[in-house]
Order: structure tokens, then C-alpha cells, then sequence
């Protein structure tokens, strides 16, 4: 199938973007070759021991078309597609085959910040990077004092970003974005930025885009976020669009599937090998005033609750949740005998809360799996039986927020100077 991706006028179609059969594929090399010599001979062995490639295709299939105006939200777990769809849209990459139809002036923001060099200041980065998503330097010199103001860093805008904090750094890169002036406007996991207070402003000023007639492809873990602001949501999964419709419905079918996986046998055999003394039963997530929840954000408290049965009495037994990311990793775990006890149960039902303060999961969709042992036993392990979407929040570069605190400490003496204070008092009682 022969691709085409060209824009054409707005006035043509009454669709900003159209997909037809869209697909992109990869090519994998495999590991490593065996080592082979230098010169002539060496050139000609390692083109026979080159390992082999494979094929990987990212998107497959995918048609869809996005109506001038529409604001369009794409979910899907890490390595669904959804990128690769963007970049599809904004040329950093090519498809294998199919047609993609642009209709007007197409802005990206990838990833916030981009284009940002470290030794320049905020200023220098805001012409840098507004020239680099496609703004004019007459545009930008219009803007500039909104583009300041948004991003809070008045105070700071001829110091080099290097000295910025996280949050200035991303406040102030999603502020050039945010007063850019396309017809469609493409964002990836841009609402990762700031307090709460700031994030809050980004969807108002997303919002006052949409109502402007903006066309908007959004990809985003924070699924609040998506369907408050979206029209229509598409589901990837493994490369394929797999739902197309209402947000919340589409939003919901997500959930769903994340659930919907294959067991993998416990350690130690096989679940119906496990003794059932004690079976776990439900668990869900609870918000800071005990309200259920499928979603959580990154610093704010959370309560896990795991429900159990004990059909005998059990003695020193251990729950146990585990949260793991798309790919399988996984990220943490909550244990009641990370407290240094175990408990005893008597016969009947119960439940055991694991009290988040604040949740250190960043942004993402886990899979959850509740266990409840008796060491050396597993007695009951209830494969991802829930998943948590975890979005919005607070920032924190790195795969994990750690809750912490600080305060200014007296400087300590160097070493030193305390060795010459102990020659002195040496010398002056010698």
C-alpha cells in the first residue's frame, strides 16, 4: 500500500486528520554477532555473522478521522502505540504503509521542553524552542510576556535553565506550547507539569484552545484528565485500535482489559496447588475520604483494602499487594510484614487497609496482584485481580515520587580547618 501524508487545504475537508490503514514497522537486530577480525576478511565475516533483524510493527491497521474542532484522546498501555501514532502525525516518522491526510497548520509537543539547551536562559530557550515548534520570531516576541507570565518564571526568565527547577523547567515549556497557534494541535503526557494549581491552568488553557476551534490529539495516563477534556477517546492495544467512541466508555473498556490478562503460576506451583485456608477476595482503592476509586494521583493519600475470607483459624499469616507497570516490572509493594509482625486470624471475614500518605506510583496504569501468606505457604495469590490508574499530581522526575522533607542546615567545618584548630590547641598546650 503507498503512503501519503500532505496537507491540504481546510477549506477541502471538513476532517483535520484522516488515517486510512495506517501501519509502521520496525526493524529489531538481534544481539550481538560473534567478534570477527579487522581488515578485508574481518568486513566480510561480520556481514555473515550480522545477527538477524525482526519485524516489529507499532501500529497496524489503524484507520480513524479527527472533525475540525474535535478534541480526540488516545489511551492504551506503555508500547500500545499511541506515540507512534503522534509522530506519525507530526512527520518525525514515516509510515510503512497507508494514507495520512493533514488539513491545516499541525503543531507537536512531544515532550515538554523540547529544544531547551541547559546554558541558555529562559528567555533565549522560549525564541530556541518556539522557533523549533514552529512560531515566528515576530509571533514570539508578541508573546513573550504571556508565555512569562503563564509559566510563573518572571523572576528567573534571564537565568539559564539549567539552574531551574523541574517544575520551572516544564512550566515554562508547556507555556510556549500552550500559546502557539495552530489549527491541530498534537500533545503527549504534556499535563505532567507543575502543582496542581498549575495543571488546573494547563486544562483551562487547553480548554480555551478547544473552544476556539482548535483540533486536539491528546495521549495521556491521567484518564480524569482525558475524559474531561476529550470528545471522543480510541483504545490502542498492541498496535491496533481496538475502540473508537464516548470517553467514558472507552475509558471503562480500558480498565477492563488491563484486568483481563492471563494468570502466570504462582512460585512454587500452580493456584489450585494453594492451600485456601485464607482466600483474598476483592480489593479496591479508596480515596483521602474513603470514597472507591480506580484512579489515584501521584503525592495524594490512598488506601488499598484487601478482603479476605478465613474459612479456619490461621496463625502468622502476611498480606500483601504488588503494583506492577505495563511492561511487567514490578514497581512496589505494600506488606504487613514489612512492619516486623504477622496476624492472626480467627475464622470469618475481614479486611486489611494499607494507608498511602502519599502515593509514590508516577503516572501510568498498574496491574495489581493481593497475596496473603504463611511463610514458607502461599496461601492464597490473586492474580491482577484490579488495576490503579495513577494520574496528575505532583512532578517528579525518575520513575518513583519519595516522599520527603527538607530544611536549611549550619554548614558543617571542612576537614581541614579542624585539623588546623586541633594543631593549634596541640601547639598551644605543647
Amino acid at each position: 500500500m503507498s503512503f501519503d501524508a500532505r496537507p491540504v487545504s481546510a477549506e477541502a475537508v471538513m476532517n483535520d486528520l484522516r488515517l486510512e490503514n495506517v501501519s509502521k514497522r520496525y526493524r529489531i537486530r538481534g544481539g550481538a554477532g560473534a567478534a570477527a577480525p579487522g581488515g578485508r576478511i574481518g568486513r566480510r565475516l561480520r556481514s555473515v555473522l550480522r545477527p538477524p533483524t525482526q519485524e516489529f510493527w507499532a501500529v497496524r491497521d489503524v484507520s480513524f478521522e479527527v472533525p475540525r474542532g474535535e478534541a480526540l484522546g488516545v489511551i492504551g498501555h506503555n508500547g500500545a502505540g499511541k506515540s507512534t501514532i503522534l509522530k506519525l502525525l507530526s512527520g518525525i516518522t514515516a509510515p510503512t504503509a497507508g494514507l495520512i491526510t493533514i488539513a491545516g497548520r499541525l503543531s507537536a509537543l512531544i515532550e515538554v521542553g523540547s529544544g531547551f539547551h541547559p546554558e541558555l536562559t529562559g528567555r533565549e530557550n522560549v525564541f530556541l524552542s518556539g522557533s523549533i515548534l514552529g512560531m515566528r520570531r515576530r509571533e514570539i516576541k508578541e508573546k513573550l510576556d504571556d508565555i512569562v507570565g503563564f509559566a510563573e518564571v518572571s523572576q528567573f526568565i534571564d537565568t539559564p535553565v539549567k539552574r531551574y527547577s523541574s517544575g520551572m523547567y516544564v512550566r515554562l515549556g508547556f507555556a510556549i506550547a500552550a500559546h502557539l497557534d495552530p489549527d491541530i494541535l498534537l500533545l503527549d503526557e504534556v499535563l505532567a507539569v507543575g502543582d496542581a494549581a498549575f495543571q488546573q491552568k494547563c486544562l483551562r488553557r487547553i480548554g480555551e484552545l478547544k473552544r476556539a476551534g482548535k483540533t486536539i490529539v491528546f495521549i495521556s495516563h491521567d484518564l480524569e484528565a482525558v475524559e474531561g477534556l476529550c470528545d471522543r477517546v480510541l483504545l490502542m492495544q498492541r498496535g491496533r485500535l481496538v475502540a473508537d467512541g464516548a470517553p467514558r466508555d472507552v475509558i471503562a473498556a480500558y480498565q477492563s482489559a488491563a484486568s483481563d490478562v492471563a494468570a502466570v503460576a504462582p512460585p512454587g506451583g500452580s493456584e489450585a496447588n494453594l492451600s485456601k485456608a485464607v482466600e483474598v477476595t476483592g480489593l479496591s482503592f479508596h480515596d483521602a475520604e474513603g470514597r472507591p476509586t480506580v484512579a489515584g494521583r501521584t503525592g495524594e493519600p490512598l488506601t488499598a483494602r484487601v478482603e479476605y475470607v478465613a474459612r479456619e483459624r490461621a496463625r502468622g499469616v502476611a498480606f500483601a499487594v504488588f503494583f506492577y507497570a505495563d511492561g511487567g516490572e514490578l514497581q512496589c509493594q505494600l506488606s504487613t510484614e514489612l512492619s516486623g509482625g504477622r496476624i492472626d486470624l480467627d475464622e470469618g471475614r475481614g479486611a486489611v487497609e494499607f494507608s498511602w500518605p502519599e502515593l509514590g506510583l508516577q503516572r501510568g496504569v498498574y496491574k495489581i496482584d493481593a497475596t496473603v501468606e504463611r511463610h514458607p505457604e502461599t496461601i492464597d495469590w490473586k492474580y491482577q485481580c484490579a488495576t490503579l490508574s495513577v494520574g496528575g499530581g505532583k512532578v517528579a522526575r525518575g520513575n518513583f515520587y519519595a516522599p520527603h522533607t527538607w530544611r536549611l542546615a549550619e554548614p558543617v567545618a571542612a576537614a581541614g580547618s579542624r585539623e588546623e584548630e586541633q594543631l593549634s590547641c596541640h601547639t598551644s598546650t605543647a
